[in-house]
């Protein structure tokens, strides 16, 4: 028997029912990589972790999405500290390197896996507003390729409005929003123009298009797309989420002075139970 609990991260004023859910398997010893695959599958979750001991963290998580394993991701990250430190700040040990977690009541807070490694986008600024359903004049700033943990690409857009009217194209967004690294295509739309900023996040999954409620590994990615365009530190945001999903989401991000990037976010527990793998 295996025990596991379900949370929900990123969630909105207290409701248990907001944020993007989680599986977390509190120990993991003696599950194979393909136990933990086929558990994820089952969940069906965006993500599922499972912890084990580890020798210079408080733990070691791996993350598992229905389809592959992640180095890092960030609301299976603050979910599984909640788990993990019972309410008390930790450290994590993930395949993108050791993650600092504190802890203020329900709300968590991650210190990114690394520095942000970006790279240039090879595809036109219209050739990325066609990808995901608007006009070139929507795209604002430079697009980038950022890795704090995971790649993803981040997308200025104008206006709130625009970003909640996208309808990304399947092809398009798989031609022009593939990464090599995570053998994925995806598309991280940020806009600024009001508080909170609007974001969006789509991804491809057996040939379709699907859109996450929270993406804490993105929040991250922003801060560092704002460290690698200049922004003016330090900066604090609070972002929403999920919107479109009808899982609305509100992500907190922290760019310090010294670079360093911060997401944080309410963890609220929902349920338990066990899987019988015998």
């Amino acid at each position: 028997m295996r025990s596991f609990v379900l949370l929900n991260v990123f969630v909105v004023e207290g409701d248990r029912f907001s944020g993007n859910p989680l599986c977390v398997f509190s120990d993991a010893r003696g599950l194979t990589d393909d136990d933990m695959q086929q558990l994820a599958r089952q969940f069906n979750l965006s993500e599922t972790t499972f912890v084990l001991p580890s020798a210079s963290a408080d733990a070691r998580v791996r993350i598992f999405t229905p389809g592959f394993e992640m180095p890092f991701a960030g609301h299976p990250t603050l979910g599984t500290a909640h788990v993990v430190g019972a309410g008390s700040s930790c450290a994590l040990e993930m395949i993108a390197g050791r993650v600092e977690v504190v802890a203020d009541g329900n709300t968590y807070t991650l210190r990114a896996a690394k520095p942000p490694a970006t790279r240039p986008v090879d595809a036109t600024r219209a050739e990325l507003a066609a990808m995901v359903g608007l006009p070139a004049e929507a795209i604002v700033g430079e697009p980038l390729w950022v890795n704090t943990g995971v790649e993803q690409l981040v997308i200025p857009i104008a206006t709130r409005a625009q970003v909640m009217s996208a309808k990304p194209v399947l092809s398009l967004i798989e031609r022009h929003g593939f990464s090599e690294s995570r053998q994925e295509a995806m598309a991280y739309l940020v806009a600024r123009d009001g508080d909170p900023w609007t974001v969006r996040f789509f991804f491809t999954s057996n040939g379709a298009v699907l859109e996450d409620p929270a993406t804490g590994s993105a929040c991250a990615n922003l801060g560092g797309y704002l460290l690698a365009t200049g922004a003016t530190l330090p900066i604090r945001a609070t972002l929403t989420q999920g919107e479109a999903v009808h899982r609305i989401s509100k992500l907190g991000l922290h760019v310090a002075e010294d670079r360093s990037i911060f997401v944080s976010g309410e963890v609220r527990q929902l349920g338990s139970g066990v899987v019988d793998l015998g």
